[in-house]
């Protein structure tokens, strides 16, 4: 039986396992991705990308705020992806890729950050028109009509092909925000009454301010004549 050789160092034997492992794995892996906010820096690559996706660039540039990017280690700007939202809604549009081979490991770092945002913003539901089954695996569904209901109208609920998943429990938010809202308009009335009384203290206290004033004016001249008069007498 031939043994293995005494002398080997045992690190050969890792490199040549690590070798084996580095040589299959993805050139490019999501952990190295890093999905942030669009900046003014980032506007030429992503004009790129919106020009190699044929998107309206002029109306894209207004929204420039809405836009999340994905780079990559070095920091260059491979994928990017709009988010807004509006009424507990959220929308994901125009995505793109400046190669697609990249998108299935870009996506799962852009979805997390979007998930992030919709905590931040109280998003109930999120909608795509984008048919990639990354969405579809990840919850997404064909909207039903009863769903379009809730689709902010400036959206275009006329649209075919929306997707859309709930994230959390509409009618209860809805509920939320109804008391909320209670909540704020009855401080508001409260603040107006206690402004309104403030206002009427105010006036009193300044009435009586005057009374005084002229009182004390009236004594002044009272005694002042008194006076006047008195050296006049014989």
């Amino acid at each position: 039986m031939r043994g293995e050789p005494a002398n080997e160092p045992a690190s050969l034997k890792n490199q040549f396992e690590f070798g084996v492992g580095i040589f299959i794995l993805p050139p490019m892996s999501s952990s190295r991705l890093q999905a942030r906010r669009a900046t003014l820096e980032d506007i030429e690559a992503l004009r790129g990308l919106w020009e190699m996706m044929r998107y309206p660039i002029a109306e894209l540039e207004k929204q420039l705020t809405d836009f999340q990017v994905v780079a990559d280690s070095e920091g260059k700007v491979v994928g990017s992806v709009g988010f807004r939202s509006a009424q507990r809604q959220g929308q994901i549009h125009s995505e793109a890729f400046s190669d697609f081979s990249f998108a299935e490991r870009a996506r799962p770092v852009l979805w997390e950050r979007i998930q992030s945002l919709c905590n931040n913003h109280g998003v109930a539901r999120l909608w795509t028109h984008d048919a990639s089954p990354f969405w579809t695996r990840n919850g997404f569904q064909p909207a039903t009509p009863a769903n379009l209901e809730k689709l902010p109208e400036q959206w275009d609920r006329t649209k075919p092909n929306w997707l859309t998943l709930q994230l959390k429990d509409e009618n209860a938010m809805a509920s939320l925000d109804k008391e909320f809202a209670m909540f704020v308009a009855s401080e508001k009335q409260r603040s107006e009454y206690a402004l309104g009384q403030a206002k009427t203290l105010k006036t009193v206290a300044t009435a009586i301010a005057l009374l005084i004033a002229f009182g004390i004016l009236a004594a002044a001249v009272f005694v002042f004549l008194s006076r006047k008069t008195g050296s006049l007498s014989p």
